[in-house]
């Protein structure tokens, strides 16, 4: 990162020092950013219409499909009236209205996830696969094309790779984040110890579990590379971690979109659109 613009030092009020401006983000990040935003959303809606014509995730290579580990369904109750259940190995949940059985009261439809959450809205498996696949055949490539240019261009080590000293603020920076209290003027320059483990979760070791178990499900791979049953304990297991996964990545999308709009949704998006961060005034500077 380098200065754009920085502000004296002086005894001055705020309001006559300039905004000390920094480059957060590269071309190459700006990019890969929001494309893989729209391919993450595409194979989350996608995916979840795939899952609609089997609503069951099961493990091991020797199941029969007849105890899943998770389920999502329409049944019949002992009044005969249909409600959605989810059902988490031996606990099961009503639903109704959201999944397994969902839309308005008097247009319920039996479906896993609703028309609204998934593309295309209509039962249709054959085009939400091609919409997954196109998707994710951006998205693949794009991972590894992120994460060498991190390695060669010294970027994962700089920005991400947590120093020593930071593990010994972890419970600080933790506390603070709580709070809602975020990094300000210099500490701002850099990722803290959070964001950098997060970071390094999703692109080291969700991104490519989501990536190896969808490879895992396709027949074809599966014949070039039968290591990858052995590596996920066969085609279910894999399916079964890759929707765990995804429900992982929405989790990281959802707490990222929150911090980023309580944290100055302004400087944040334009940070990723053109580059440009103003660094947060410290509270030292504030009070001069």
């Amino acid at each position: 990162m380098q200065f754009l613009k920085r502000s004296s030092m002086s005894t001055a009020s705020v309001s006559d020092q300039a905004p000390v401006i920094i480059w957060r983000h590269t071309r190459f990040t700006r990019i890969w950013h929001w494309v893989n935003a729209v391919c993450l959303v595409v194979l989350l809606m996608s995916g979840l219409q795939i899952f609609n014509a089997h609503p069951a995730l099961y493990w091991g290579k020797d199941s029969r499909f007849d105890d899943p580990a998770l389920s999502i369904r329409a049944v019949s109750g002992d009044d005969g009236e249909l409600r959605g259940i989810t059902q988490i190995g031996d606990y099961r949940f009503e639903t109704t209205g959201v999944l397994g059985l969902s839309g308005p009261a008097e247009a319920r439809e039996r479906r896993a996830f609703p028309a609204w959450a998934t593309v295309p809205g209509p039962r249709w498996l054959a085009a939400g696969r091609q919409w997954h696949f196109l998707a994710g055949w951006i998205f693949a490539p794009m991972l590894i094309a992120y994460l060498l240019y991190l390695v060669i261009s010294g970027q994962l080590r700089r920005r991400l790779l947590p120093r020593c000293h930071e593990w010994r603020t972890i419970g600080h920076t933790l506390f603070e984040h709580l709070r809602l209290r975020f990094p300000k003027g210099e500490e701002a320059r850099h990722y803290n110890l959070l964001q950098k483990l997060t970071y390094l979760l999703v692109l080291l070791v969700i991104a490519p579990l989501v990536v190896l178990t969808g490879l895992t499900m396709s027949p074809t791979m599966d014949a070039a590379w039968p290591w990858l049953l052995d590596l996920f304990g066969g085609r279910q297991s894999a399916r079964t971690i890759h929707f765990l996964c995804a429900l992982a990545l929405v989790g990281f999308f959802l707490i990222h979109i929150a911090l980023v709009l309580v944290s100055g949704v302004v400087n944040n998006l334009r940070s990723m659109i053109t580059g440009r961060y103003v660094l947060p005034p410290s509270e030292e500077t504030r009070d001069e």
